[in-house]
């Protein structure tokens, strides 16, 4: 998953009506790094969450804890 890809989630999560900007003129970031997960899989794990769940699932973890604080 690319970077704008993982910034469209999180804002559609999020409720992010404004514009996203990339400084194309910057580096673009870490070189790829890719992961073999088939060891993982050979011992039984694997993954039950998917992204977009997960990133709601810890936005709505974080607004609850925001809210609890304010509380205190």
């Amino acid at each position: 998953i690319s970077i704008k890809e993982l910034v469209t989630i999180v804002a559609e999560t999020a409720g992010f009506k404004g514009r996203v900007v990339f400084d194309t003129s910057k580096p673009d970031g870490m070189p790829r790094k890719l992961l073999d997960v088939s060891r993982l899989g050979q011992l039984g794990w694997s993954h039950k969450v998917k992204l977009k769940t997960g990133v709601k699932l810890a936005y709505e973890s974080y607004l609850e804890s925001l809210a609890r604080k304010l509380d205190d």
